[in-house]
């Protein structure tokens, strides 16, 4: 018998689920959930290409004030999130930021404010393939540094709330029922999304970068939820998150280099 490891058999080659290619996207690789969003980001790139668009995977690759960075939607969940890591780190890909759109779960956090993690909680069973429930989901160090000063300088100019925080990422969106969403408020948790423990646990896996920085999109523990209407609040926030995700790999690359070594610093 001859079993196939998936991630040699389709290293460096056209892969399956995003179509992309070696070559076809840059070293920083921005994950949002939506489709839409991946049209977004591009538009605040210098010659952005539309790579591929497959299933829930669209990608585009430009310039960023000279960086070559790439922008990949996911799809909503960790199964699909996790493809899109794999295969983007399968063709180069070293670093990744989710700009994603979440549910408040403490009071106090409006819709449009942004919240950067520093850690989720596992309440999905992608990671389980990876890493057993008792290691944590953590963002790379460096890069949420970089996210979160970038982010405190921006604020004025943009005009948003930010916060910090450790977030719970779900598998079911309807299964997130009132006692459940009181549990995750009273553990002190910021905030329910549903990819980034995924993300984060697959990054780490594969020697890679993760982090992630969210819009508010409603918040579920003070009922300011918005379903049916246009959300302009939230609109704004995603442009705000995007506008402050690109400006931190600019940073971070200056800083650091996609690898993220001491060796690239340019501190004093």
């Amino acid at each position: 018998m001859s079993t196939v490891n998936k991630a040699e058999k389709t290293y460096g080659r056209l892969q399956y689920h995003i179509r992309c290619n070696a070559g076809d996207v840059g070293k920083y690789v921005f994950l949002p959930g939506d489709p839409a969003r991946s049209d977004r980001l591009a538009k605040y790139l210098t010659n952005p290409r539309l790579v591929a668009s497959n299933r829930e995977y669209r990608t585009f690759t430009g310039e960023y004030e000279g960086v070559k960075v790439s922008v990949c939607s996911t799809g909503i969940g960790c199964p699909s999130a996790s493809i899109a890591v794999e295969e983007l780190s399968n063709i180069g890909a070293e670093a990744f930021i989710r700009i994603g759109s979440t549910a408040a779960l403490q009071p106090g956090i409006r819709i449009g404010d942004l919240i950067i993690s520093i850690g989720s909680m596992k309440n999905e069973g992608t990671s389980r393939f990876y890493v057993p429930d008792t290691m944590p989901a953590v963002p790379d160090f460096r890069l949420t540094q970089v996210l979160v000063d970038t982010s405190e300088s921006m604020m004025t100019e943009l005009g948003y709330n930010l916060h910090v925080g450790i977030n719970v990422t779900d598998d079911a969106f309807y299964g997130e029922t009132p006692k459940l969403i009181e549990k995750f408020s009273q553990y002190g948790l910021l905030n329910v999304e549903m990819e980034s423990s995924a993300i984060f646990t697959v990054a780490r896996a594969r020697g890679k970068k993760a982090a992630m920085i969210c819009a508010v999109s409603g918040n579920i523990v003070t009922g300011d939820v918005i379903y049916e209407e246009e959300n302009p609040a939230l609109a704004e926030g995603w442009e705000n998150e995007i506008r402050v995700a690109l400006e931190a790999i600019k940073r971070y690359d200056k800083l650091y280099g996609a690898d993220g070594t001491t060796e690239h610093s340019q501190l004093d």
